[in-house]
Order: C-alpha cells, then structure tokens, then sequence
C-alpha cells in the first residue's frame, strides 16, 4: 500500500448513516462511523474562610483573564476526580468536593460543563501551576470581575454566590437568557 492509498483509508466521507438523523463521518471501506461528541469541562468553585479561589490563566484562549479552576476531562476519570486533578494542576490546591453546584452547555464550542464546589484544604499550599500566571483567594468585593475570562464563570460564581456554603439543591444552569451557552448583554 502506498502512502496516497493509506491516507484515504478510514472515515473519509460524510453521510447520514442507516437509523441515524444527522451527517457523520465514515469509511466507505468498513461502515466505521467517527462520531463528534462534545467536550466535557469539570472544574469547582472552590472556596476558604469566604474567599474563592481563582487563577490567572497563561494559556489561550484568553489568557491573563481569571478563571476558576477547571479543564477536559481525560479518559478514565471521573468528574470528581477529573475537577480535583484541574484544582492540583492549575493551583496546586487540594480540594474537598462538597457537590454538583452546576451544568453548562456551551453550543457554539460543544462543550458540557460539570462545576462543583469544593472546599480548599491548605490555603498556605496554593500556588501557581503551569497553566497560571498567578493564583488567589478573592473575596467576594474583590473578584477581578471585568477579568473574569469566561462568561459560565460568572454564572458559576453567581451560584455559588446564591447558595453559599448551605446545602446545595438540584444543580445550576444556563442563565435563561443564555440557553445557547452565550454570554447574556453586559457579560
């Protein structure tokens, strides 16, 4: 086989597969379908003597803008373990999941977001990992909200902000005036 022949194996075409209700990519060869599916984002709202923990991302998209701390889900992992690794890696923060505070869908990226909140075990340990410029413990007044990098971070934190450190009820969601995942006017 030579090398043009090898680069048109595999899922080449697009098609409406047999049952299915939308295009896909597939081999002509073998009927493999390569199925898209969305991204899912885990990350916490993580909180300490009522501060919030957020970072200073050195990455793009939007790097220096604050984020809380929050990334992919890798293969293998649970949510849970997926948002304390997140925490670890962006803020070498431990953390103590308390719950599901909320969950985002974000169309226009194909992302679903899992935001927990989670308690912060060492404040004195937290520093900036290799996807921060810097990390801190905000109070509520002090949150760098005009930096604040994207607009679910402002939902979770307005979640957050509605329950506290109280019990937590059925999860957060989109805003209603930001069904589709974008940011409502003024966000």
């Amino acid at each position: 086989m030579t090398s043009d022949a090898a680069s048109d194996a595999g899922p080449r075409i697009r098609t409406v597969p047999e049952g299915d209700d939308r295009e896909r990519l597939t081999c002509p060869d073998c009927g493999f379908i390569a199925y898209e599916n969305p991204k899912i984002v885990v990350g916490s709202v993580v909180h300490h003597d009522g501060r919030i923990l957020l970072g200073r991302r050195a990455i793009d998209p939007r790097r220096g803008f604050w984020t809380l701390p929050a990334g992919y889900l890798e293969l293998g992992e649970t949510p849970v373990e997926g948002a304390r690794r997140e925490a670890e890696e962006e803020a070498r923060a431990t953390i103590e999941i308390e719950g599901l505070l909320a969950v985002y869908a974000i169309r226009r990226i194909s992302q679903v977001q899992l935001i927990h909140r989670a308690r912060l075990l060492d404040p004195d340990r937290v520093a900036a990992g290799p996807e921060s410029l810097e990390v801190g413990l905000f109070g509520w007044r002090d949150i760098p909200w005009t930096e604040i990098a994207f607009p679910s971070v402002v939902w979770a934190l307005e979640a957050f902000r509605a329950v506290g450190t109280g019990p937590l009820g059925p999860p957060a969601g989109n805003p209603p005036d930001a069904e589709d995942g974008l940011a409502p006017a003024g966000v």
